[in-house]
């Protein structure tokens, strides 16, 4: 089978379970071959005309096309997109080589349309649980919107003002805000002004914001009124060169009570403070090679790392990303609620405004009609906004997936027969590149209507997304997921696939802004030599490959220019190229693991504390990208654990104790409360383990002579547990 489709194998795990009752299968097979019968005729005219204008070939014959290839002929590669094998693209207009002439040239294109939009708060109210827990809900009100023009005004302003509070030109300021479209503004004010922007996620804790600021040496930081009040009041002692916090809320106006030499100001009072002297600040505008944001790591493995992105990074970065997006233009709606300090949202809604799209702000407790802060009866974001484009990580439609499903399980035999008909219908129907209007107006209507009804391209990025979820999407919403693979350090940028190639586990192939080579990596066993297809740790070339890490030059050694003088950087992850040009991530070098959530886990952190406890003698632990926790494979210490079983009265020979449910379950709770008392974060603890009779010695092959751990091969070794612990998927 081609690498596009579906095979026979992969088709039949990812149906749905049949258990149908023939006259309702037989009516359904009946219908769907008088509507194919009765539509073949117009819709291959159209599709054929269409098709043919366009020059573009069916979406099958699109999806088995070349992607990328080698430009050197040799397996390592570089592989480019087919679009860009003479020279990589780095903007999308001539000229316009800044982010704030992006902007410029947007609201100058599109003066009158919308741009920002923001839901008015009706109603908030306290709703008591039955267990006596208490939640805030909202009734929200309709979209509130700023055009272009009047988006690209508010900046301009507020940059003067900060200019007039004494912000100036290549010295940092920081943003600390949760996404929303004051964020935007702010951020396009640095932009014009030429202040490079230092972005720290909403989450982080208060010892890894103190340290952002004060690597940074920032005089000045833009937050929320919510985020001063929680987090930021609490460390600005310790952050002696702060002098004025500019918090984007109207109210309140005054804030007292705050330490000598901190000015607080309201993000109206800064603008108004720049109309006056709009005519008298002289701003630097900037080139683009200059920094436009320093962008901290979410820090969850230590002490977070800046990155600095320069402005033609970002719009090398954004022009690989929306030549992905087929149609992409000023009639799409794209809602924007993922953290704007991480490159996958802010890439996504710079490449929006681009294009003169509207951003709608939403938040993850606000999504949906069943979202948790959305009043029972009440909208959620997407009802009333009806987006066209969406990004996600895959925590979201996981939970979309498994709520749907859920959903399904309730229906009544004749629903849910007609529902697993239509899914396992349109399954094969996509397999073979054809739609399926049918069924998608009867049947998934309901299911779309979820995210609004209108959506037509999902971005998956962040972590990778499972077959069966990116299937399931594909079905029910009628509308394809781009799997993208990027990083901070190069701009979010990497490989997006194609809309209409629907093979699963796979991220694309090259944007046309970079470039892939794959490195060998002899110990673990990987080489660009290796059939059927080359593997290899993954390096990214290409104008979006950023200036490397902020006040870092240790941890610079992942990046490193080549004689055309074009930057790379490695990866540490494991990637395999598909004879089509596709990219597939098989492993990763490092023992950093992105959980589903998107938390970043170190393995060796969590192994190093453990190992302290006294029951272990050797401990692995594992995570899967696909998966919400960390489980772990232990060598318990003979002695504790045989003291432990008495203890509990839980008999057996050593092998047998190892192998008991309920010694696992003992064990677990020790490790737990070692892991607490060690202070790890909650995600970082294994929720589940596997006891190991035997200990692991070089001469068993699972750990090096200097008794490092060999990751693969415990792997391998535990395969069938990791299945058992991840709920047998």
């Amino acid at each position: 089978p081609t690498n596009h489709t579906l095979d026979l194998e992969e088709l039949s795990w990812m149906k749905l379970k049949e258990d149908l009752n023939p006259v309702l299968l037989l009516l359904f097979q009946v219908t769907v071959w008088l509507y194919s019968v009765l539509a073949f005729l117009p819709s291959y005219l159209f599709s054929s005309v269409s098709e043919s204008d366009a020059g573009l070939g069916s979406e099958q014959e699109r999806a088995q096309r070349l992607k990328a290839q080698s430009v050197t002929g040799r397996p390592a590669g570089p592989y480019r997109a087919m679009g860009a094998t003479k020279r990589l693209v780095s903007s999308l207009h001539p000229g316009v080589d800044t982010l704030d002439k992006v902007f410029e040239d947007a609201s100058r294109r599109f003066p009158d349309r919308d741009c920002l939009g923001t839901r008015e708060v009706v109603m908030e109210e306290d709703e008591r649980q039955n267990n006596g827990k208490v939640f805030k809900k909202v009734i929200l009100g309709q979209y509130r919107w700023l055009s272009y023009a009047e988006t690209h005004k508010a900046a301009a302003r507020f940059g003067s003002g900060l200019a007039a509070l004494g912000q100036r030109a290549h010295n940092n300021i920081a943003i600390f805000c949760e996404t929303r479209a004051e964020w935007v503004i702010a951020a396009q004010a640095c932009f014009m002004q030429n202040f490079p922007l230092v972005t720290l996620y909403s989450t982080l804790g208060g010892p890894a914001i103190t340290h952002g600021l004060n690597e940074t040496e920032v005089s000045h930081i833009i937050t929320s009124r919510e985020l001063l009040e929680t987090r930021l009041k609490f460390i600005l002692l310790e952050v002696p060169r702060l002098q004025h916090i500019i918090v984007v809320d109207d109210t309140p106006t005054k804030w007292p009570g705050y330490p000598r030499g901190i000015s607080v100001h309201n993000m109206a009072t800064v603008q108004e403070l720049g109309t006056k002297l709009e005519n008298g600040n002289v701003c630097v505008c900037p080139m683009p090679s200059d920094i436009a944001v320093i962008m901290y790591t979410s820090g969850s493995t230590g002490v977070p790392k800046g990155v600095m992105i320069s402005h033609s990074n970002i719009i090398a970065g954004i022009t690989g990303m929306a030549e992905r997006i087929p149609n992409l233009g000023e009639n799409d709606t794209y809602i924007g609620y993922l953290p704007l300090a991480h490159v996958l949202e802010l890439s996504a809604e710079l490449v929006c405004v681009a294009h003169g799209c509207r951003i709608g702000y939403s938040s993850p407790q606000t999504l949906a009609d069943q979202s948790t802060k959305i009043k029972k009866g009440s909208k959620g974001d997407t009802s009333v906004l009806q987006p066209t484009l969406m990004a996600a990580v895959p925590e979201i439609m996981d939970r979309i997936y498994k709520n749907v499903m859920t959903k399904v399980e309730e229906m009544s035999s004749a629903q849910r027969t007609l529902f697993t008909l239509a899914y396992n219908y349109k399954l094969e129907q996509l397999s073979q590149g054809r739609s399926t209007p049918l069924c998608d107006n009867l049947v998934f209507k309901k299911v779309r209507s979820l995210l609004g009804g209108k959506t037509r391209v999902l971005l998956s990025g962040g972590a990778p997304l499972s077959a069966a979820t990116q299937r399931f999407m594909n079905v029910c919403f009628c509308c394809p997921v781009g799997q993208g693979y990027g990083l901070t350090e190069t701009c979010g940028a990497g490989t997006i696939s194609e809309m209409w190639d629907y093979s699963t586990g796979r991220v694309g192939g090259p944007l046309i802004c970079s470039e892939i080579k794959l490195k060998d990596w002899v110990e673990g066993g990987y080489h660009s030599t290796d059939t059927p297809n080359p593997q290899g740790e993954i390096l990214i070339g290409g104008p979006n490959v950023t200036m490397g890490y902020y006040k870092n030059e240790a941890k610079n050694q992942d990046f490193f220019v080549d004689d055309n003088g074009q930057r790379w950087f490695c990866t540490g992850d494991i990637g395999e190229v598909h004879p089509d040009g596709c990219l597939k991530i098989i492993d990763r070098k490092k023992d950093l693991v992105k959980l589903q959530a998107g938390e970043y886990v170190s393995l060796g952190k969590v192994e190093a504390m453990l190992k302290n406890c006294p029951l272990i003698d050797n401990i692995c632990a594992y995570a899967n990208s696909e998966e919400m926790y960390v489980i772990g494979f232990v060598v318990p210490n003979q002695k504790h654990l045989l003291s432990l079983a008495e203890q509990y009265c839980i008999r057996g020979s050593w092998e047998e104790l190892c192998n008991n449910a309920a010694m696992e379950g003992v064990v677990l709770q020790v490790i737990t409360e070692a892991a607490l008392s060690a202070q790890l974060e909650r995600f970082e603890i294994p929720r589940k383990i596997r006891l190991s009779p035997d200990p692991w010695t070089p001469e068993t092959g699972l750990v090096t002579d200097a008794f490092k751990l060999k990751r693969q091969q415990l792997k391998s070794k535990y395969q069938d547990d990791i299945e058992r612990m991840y709920g047998g998927k």
